[in-house]
């Protein structure tokens, strides 16, 4: 069974696609099978994987949008993952999706086809773009868990109310079976009153789960896109690194139940 879970938050800035990246490679070094998929316009996943976006004739626009097979998109990387990569062009794919018949259902029939081209993923993991358009709607109706990433600051969770609305009309009206798995809490300095009680706050105000542990705050992360890795290959030993290997470590835990 392949689970697919989608890593939202409208809010730019907080760690989004690092954890998307830093998650996938984690999960790989555990021995399980993983395709990122990048659905940001700005593509920052696919360049932090050392991928080129300029230099890409297909990519996941192609998918959604004129029903090119994954498979002929898909890209091996360096970090262990595979990678459905992004490229300026999915910024169309908002407009082109607008006024199509089951737009909300794009990303998953896309990812059925994957189980046609027999490319079998324990993991998929959707890096949504920082907005709740077609895009975030169509990965929330595709995954079967949302992670939420979270700067531990007040202003940060400003949005998570609006994304849980989100949530609950995808559950009522495309996915069911929906579920949030809890806030990640992101850029994390645990020797601040205002980060801890941001993320007592936050925890007790939406009822959610906090996903362990938080990842902390470090320099380590920004010099890792620069080498077109994660930041398992380019600093293995960090506190980022081994905050994310347990991250990864309990989401396959809560999998395997």
């Amino acid at each position: 069974m392949t689970t697919t879970l989608a890593v939202a938050n409208q809010k730019g800035g907080v760690a989004k696609t690092t954890s998307v990246a830093s998650i996938g490679a984690a999960l790989a070094e555990l021995d399980q099978r993983v395709l990122l998929v990048d659905l940001d316009p700005q593509a920052c996943l696919t360049f932090s994987l050392g991928i080129d976006p300029e230099d890409l004739e297909v990519s996941v626009h192609h998918v959604l949008t004129k029903g090119l097979s994954p498979a002929e998109v898909v890209i091996e990387t360096e970090d262990g993952v595979d990678l459905l990569p992004a490229t300026i062009e999915l910024a169309r794919a908002e407009a082109d999706l607008l006024t199509r018949t089951g737009r909300e259902h794009v990303v998953r029939a896309a990812l059925e086809l994957l189980d046609d081209e027999d490319l079998d993923y324990d993991w998929v993991l959707l890096d949504c773009p920082p907005s709740l358009g077609v895009l975030t709607v169509a990965a929330l109706t595709a995954a079967q868990g949302v992670v939420i990433p979270l700067q531990c600051e007040t202003l940060s969770h400003r949005g998570v109310g609006q994304l849980l609305d989100t949530v609950h009309d995808v559950r009522r009206f495309t996915n069911r079976k929906l579920a949030v798995w809890g806030v990640l809490p992101t850029l994390y300095d645990g020797r601040t009153n205002h980060a801890r009680a941001v993320l007592e706050t936050i925890a007790e105000t939406y009822e959610l789960d906090v996903v362990e542990p938080p990842i902390p705050k470090t320099i380590k992360f920004a010099e890792a896109p620069a080498a077109g890795r994660s930041i398992l290959a380019t600093s293995r030993s960090s506190k980022g690194a081994q905050a994310y290997r347990e991250v990864a470590a309990n989401l396959l835990a809560r999998v395997q139940g």
